[in-house]
Order: structure tokens, then C-alpha cells, then sequence
């Protein structure tokens, strides 16, 4: 079994910054893509960045230039650093990987993490 576990969430005002950070752990292999998704309340959960093994990157254009995704394959950890937060950032933030098992491929989720953007 594998499990993806997020911390660092929290409530920031506008303009600040807050870093998130996500394990795998359990009998992985390999970890292919993973990513940061969210989901305000009342809407759907949308793709937030995403980076692969070698380290290339994506961002969805809301949050270029402001967020960094990075990831340390030694620790199996996801990072998101997240710099001059808008209130339209306060959402649910979820991590998700594909994990190689010793027996299958698939996709994991974290539980997500609160992030709240308000003065």
C-alpha cells in the first residue's frame, strides 16, 4: 500500500507565502509525475503544477511565475512553494503521484491540506 501524506497548509495573508510539502511512503519502486492540484469550495478540483522524474515543469497560467514545484526523488517528496498568495488561491490542496509498486502502476492522492488566503 502506498500512502502520499501533505503538510504545511495554514492561513496567510494576502501577499504571503507558504511552502507545502508531500511523502510517499509504503513499497514504491519509482515515483513517475506527480503534481499539486485544488479545489475551492463549490468548484471542481483543477491542476495546479505538475513536474516529472528528470524535473521538468508545469504550471497552470493562474499560478505561474508566483508557485514553484519541486521534488527531492530520494525522500519520494513533492514540494510547492507558493509566493504572493491571492484569496483566490484558498482552496483545498491536494498532492498526487503515479506510483510503481514491485507489483503495479497507479495513481495516488493525498488527503489534502487547507490553504486560506485572507487579512
Amino acid at each position: 500500500q502506498v500512502q502520499l501524506v501533505e503538510s504545511g497548509g495554514g492561513l496567510v495573508q494576502p501577499g504571503g507565502s507558504l511552502r507545502l510539502s508531500c511523502a510517499a511512503s509504503g513499497r514504491i519502486v519509482s515515483i513517475n509525475t506527480m503534481g499539486w492540484y485544488h479545489q475551492a469550495p463549490g468548484k471542481e478540483r483543477e491542476l495546479v503544477a505538475t513536474i516529472t522524474r528528470s524535473g521538468t515543469t508545469d504550471y497552470t497560467d493562474s499560478v505561474k511565475g508566483r508557485f514553484t514545484i519541486s521534488r527531492d526523488n530520494a525522500k519520494n517528496t513533492v514540494y510547492l512553494q507558493m509566493n504572493g498568495l491571492k484569496p483566490e488561491d484558498t482552496a483545498v490542496y491536494y498532492c498526487n503521484a503515479y506510483v510503481w509498486t514491485p507489483i503495479v502502476g497507479a495513481t495516488y492522492w493525498g488527503q489534502g491540506t487547507q490553504v486560506t488566503v485572507s487579512s
